[in-house]
C-alpha cells in the first residue's frame, strides 16, 4: 500500500467553519413519497393504517421515480462533506491487502483455495499440487460479470471428481444459477439450472441434486412469496427440462428443503426447516431404494448430520442438550432413543465439528469466542488447541487424512491461516495478511458483562487504541444482531480501522436471541421475549455512557437485516441516547413482514401479526414503522441502506420506514436513505460497492457528530 496517510480527530469548531454544522440546522427537504392514506389492515383488534403500501411494488414507475429522487437528496447530502473522498481513499487502501482462504484437498488431489490480491471485486478460485505452491486459477467469478456483481456462492465437486457444480448470484439476489465444469480441463459444459434457490450442489453418480422453486412470475421475482421449495436431480449432459422432482411437500408450502448425500452414495437425506427452531429428517437408501424413512418428524430441534459411515451417521444436535452434544445414530434404528452420545453437552456450546482421519476437530463457542479441540474418535478429549485471542475460528480437513488447517481472525487479527500437527500438537503459521500502514500492536480488545435492565448479563467486546481515556467524549461505534440463533464472535473487518486509527471504540454486544449461549439464549429473545433483545441493546449503551466510554453525542449504532430491526426499534425507543443511527437492510415493517418471498420463514423468531390479538398487539407495540414519533421528539441522524435486488429483507421495508421518518416531525437531523442499485442482501456484494457504502456510512456518522477525520 503506497498511501500511509491516516486519519486522527478534529475538534468540531474547525469542522463547521469548513462546512456549517455538521448536518445539523434548516430540516431538509425530501421527495413526496407515493402514498394512499385510504390503506388500514385490520389485526384482531388492532387497525394499523399504511398509507405508504405503494412502495411495496419497487418495480412501479412512482416506485422508481420515488427511488431516483431519494438518491439524489442523499447523494447531494453525502457530496457537501469535504473527506468523503478522503475516507473513500483510506478504505480503498485498507481493503488492498491479499486476503488467501483455508485449502481443502477435493477428490482429484488437488488443493483448492480462494483468494484476492488486494481489490478484486471477487474472490479467485485458484488450485495447486499442495498448499503454498503457486496455484492455477480455476475459476474467477470476475470474469462473469463486468461490474463484479456476479458472486460465487459454493463449488461442489463430484465423488469421482470428474465434474465440478459452481452456483453463483446475480446482483445480489437469493435466486441461484447452477453451472458445470470439467475438473481436469476447466471445461465449461452446457449444463445450466435456473430458478435455484437456498442450495447446494449434492452429487451421487453422473448427476446432482438441488433446490429450487416454481418460476416466479414475471417483474416479482424479488418480491413476491417463495413457496413450494422442490429438490430435482440433474443427470449431466441433459436439460434442465429433464430434471427428475425428487421431493416436495405441498401440504407444508412454506419449509424449506435440501439434500444431503453422504460420500459413500447410499444414502439420500432430505432436511426440512422454516417453520420451527430445527430441522425435520428423512432419508432413504439409494441402493435398496426401500421408501422414506423418518428420522424426526418435528422441527423442534438442531439435527445436522455431517457424516455417515456404512450405517451409522454423526450428528450435532440440541435435542437434550440446550448447547448441544456429538451423536451417533444408527439408520437401521433411527429413533432418538437409540442416539448414542459421543460428546456430552458441556459448558460451551458445541458450534462444529469436523473429520480428520481418526480425529474429530470441534469448535465450541465460549462467552462468544470459538476454542478449538481434538478428540478421538470416540468422543475422549486429547486436548486444546491453543488460539492466539478472542477469535473466530474456520476447519478444513478430511476423512481420508490426517491433514488439518485452520483459520483464525478477531478484531485486530485478520484471518491468519495454520497448519495443525496432530503428533505434536502444534500448530505452524502458514500465512498472515499484512496491511499497510496500521500498527496492529497499538490496539486492545477486552470483554466486559453489563446487566441489561432484567439483570441478566450481556457481554460485550470492547476494541480501541491503547491508553485511551474515559473521559465521556469518545466517539464510539456500537453494533449487534439479537436474532435467529446467529452468534457474534470477534471476527475482522478492514473498514473498521478506519474508525480505530482515528480514536474510536468499536463496541460488538452479544445480544439475547443469539446462539452465545445456546438454545435457551436464543429462546429469551424471540417472540413475546423480543423486547429482552432491544433493551440488552439499548443497557449496553448505558453501560458505555455511565463509564465514561463515551455519551449520547458521541454513540452510533449500526446493525443489519435483523440488526437493522434492532436499530430502528431502539431508536424509537431511546432517541436521546444516540446521536446516529444507520439501521442496514432492516426489517422495519413487523405486521406484514411473513407476505414477502421468504418473510414467512422469520416467523419461529418473531411470531406473526395472525398468530393471535396478544402477538399482534406485542409487534404492533415495537414494529420500527409503526412507533416512529411524530411530536417534535429530536431523533438522533439516520441513515437507511437497502438494495434494489434485495430479495431476502425486500426494500419495501426501507422505502416504507423512510418514507414515514420524514414525513414525521423528529427533529432537523438528516433522515436519508441510500439505495443501492445492482445489489442485495450483502452476500457477494463486489468489493467496489463494499467499499462504496462504508465509505458513504463513516462519512455520515462523522459529519453528524462533529469530528473530522484526517
Amino acid at each position: 500500500m503506497k498511501n500511509n496517510r491516516k486519519f486522527y480527530l478534529m475538534t468540531m469548531p474547525v469542522l463547521t467553519s469548513l462546512i456549517g454544522g455538521c448536518g445539523s440546522g434548516n430540516k431538509l427537504e425530501y421527495p413526496k413519497a407515493p402514498s394512499d392514506p385510504t390503506v388500514t389492515d385490520t389485526y384482531f383488534n388492532i387497525t394499523v393504517k399504511d398509507p405508504y403500501r405503494p412502495l411495496e411494488n419497487d418495480t412501479a414507475p412512482e416506485t422508481l421515480d420515488w427511488v431516483k429522487a431519494e438518491n439524489a437528496v442523499t447523494e447531494s447530502y453525502l457530496n457537501k462533506i469535504p473527506y468523503r473522498d478522503a475516507i473513500k481513499q483510506r478504505l480503498t487502501n485498507l481493503n488492498n491487502y491479499k486476503k488467501t482462504g483455508l485449502p481443502s484437498k477435493k477428490k482429484d488431489g488437488k488443493y483448492y483455495y480462494f483468494e484476492n490480491d488486494g481489490l478484486k471485486n471477487q474472490s479467485v478460485l485458484y488450485r495447486s499440487d499442495k498448499p503454498g505452491d503457486p496455484g492455477e486459477v480455476f475459476l474467477d467469478p470476475n470474469t462473469l460479470s463486468e461490474d463484479g456483481t456476479v458472486a460465487l456462492q459454493g463449488v461442489s465437486m463430484s465423488n469421482d471428481g470428474k465434474y465440478t457444480a459452481y452456483i453463483i448470484s446475480r446482483s445480489g439476489s437469493d435466486w441461484n444459477e447452477i453451472y458445470v465444469l470439467e475438473t481436469q480441463t476447466g471445461r465449461l459444459l452446457d449444463d445450466h439450472i435456473e430458478w435455484a434457490k437456498f442450495t447446494d450442489a449434492s452429487w451421487a453418480g453422473d448427476g446432482f441434486y438441488y433446490s429450487s422453486y416454481p418460476i416466479p412470475e414475471a417483474g416479482k421475482e424479488f418480491s413476491n412469496a417463495n413457496e413450494n421449495h422442490q429438490i430435482y436431480f440433474h443427470k449431466i449432459g441433459t436439460p434442465q427440462s429433464d430434471d427428475k422432482l425428487i421431493y416436495e411437500d405441498k401440504d407444508h408450502p412454506l419449509h424449506f428443503h435440501s439434500a444431503y448425500i453422504p460420500e459413500d452414495e447410499e444414502y439420500l437425506f432430505v432436511i426440512a426447516s422454516g417453520q420451527g427452531n430445527g430441522q425435520s429428517v428423512v432419508f432413504k437408501n439409494l441402493i435398496k431404494d426401500e421408501g422414506w424413512i423418518t428420522l424426526e418428524p418435528s422441527q423442534d430441534y438442531d439435527i445436522s448430520i455431517f457424516d455417515v459411515e456404512g450405517d451409522k451417521a454423526l450428528a450435532i444436535t440440541n435435542y437434550k442438550a440446550q448447547k448441544n452434544r456429538l451423536v451417533e445414530i444408527d439408520l437401521k434404528k433411527p429413533g432418538k432413543d437409540n442416539w448414542k452420545e459421543l460428546i456430552p453437552e458441556g459448558d460451551g456450546v458445541l458450534s462444529g465439528v469436523d473429520l480428520a482421519g481418526d480425529r474429530l476437530i470441534v469448535k465450541f463457542e465460549k462467552d462468544a469466542s470459538d476454542h478449538l479441540y481434538e478428540y478421538d474418535r470416540d468422543g475422549l478429549l486429547i486436548r486444546e488447541i491453543s488460539l492466539p485471542t478472542f477469535g473466530t475460528v474456520y476447519v478444513s480437513s478430511d476423512k481420508n487424512s490426517d491433514e488439518i488447517y485452520y483459520s483464525f481472525s478477531s478484531f485486530t487479527f485478520p484471518s491468519a491461516i495454520y497448519s495443525y500437527n496432530q503428533k505434536t500438537g502444534e500448530s505452524t503459521l502458514l500465512e498472515t495478511p499484512e496491511i499497510d500502514g496500521f500498527n496492529f500492536d497499538d490496539y486492545v480488545t477486552e470483554q466486559v458483562f453489563y446487566p441489561s435492565s432484567d439483570g441478566t448479563k450481556i457481554p460485550m467486546f470492547l476494541t480501541y487504541k491503547k491508553g485511551l481515556e474515559k473521559n465521556g467524549q469518545n466517539p464510539v461505534y456500537l453494533y449487534g444482531y439479537g436474532g435467529f440463533n446467529v452468534s457474534l464472535p470477534p471476527s475482522f473487518n478492514p473498514n473498521r480501522l478506519l474508525w480505530l486509527e482515528n480514536g474510536g471504540i468499536y463496541a460488538q454486544a452479544n445480544l439475547r436471541g443469539g446462539s452465545e449461549y445456546g438454545e435457551e439464549w436464543h429462546q429469551a429473545g424471540t417472540k413475546m421475549n423480543k423486547l429482552n433483545v432491544f433493551n440488552d441493546f439499548i443497557s449496553a449503551a448505558e453501560y458505555l455512557i455511565a463509564n465514561e466510554y463515551t455519551s449520547p453525542d458521541y454513540l452510533t449504532i449500526v446493525g443489519g437485516s435483523n440488526g437493522g430491526l434492532l436499530v430502528g426499534a431502539t431508536t424509537n425507543m431511546r432517541p436521546d441516547l444516540f446521536k446516529v443511527a444507520i439501521p442496514q437492510v432492516g426489517v422495519m415493517d413487523m405486521m406484514r413482514y411473513h407476505l414477502f418471498t421468504i418473510g414467512w420463514n422469520w416467523a419461529p423468531d418473531y411470531g406473526r401479526s395472525d398468530d393471535s390479538q396478544e402477538m399482534a398487539e406485542y409487534l404492533y407495540s415495537y414494529s420500527p414503522l409503526h412507533n416512529i414519533k411524530n411530536d417534535g421528539t429530536p431523533y438522533p441522524a439516520i441513515l437507511i441502506t437497502t438494495a434494489d435486488h434485495d430479495d431476502r429483507v425486500v426494500p419495501a421495508h426501507s422505502f416504507k420506514y423512510a418514507a414515514q421518518l420524514q414525513a414525521s416531525d423528529t427533529g432537523d437531523a438528516p433522515k436519508l436513505i441510500r439505495i443501492d442499485s445492482k445489489a442485495g442482501h450483502g452476500g457477494g456484494k463486489p468489493m467496489s460497492k463494499r467499499i462504496d457504502e462504508a465509505a458513504d456510512t463513516y462519512s455520515f456518522i462523522y459529519y453528524n457528530l462533529g469530528i473530522e477525520p484526517k
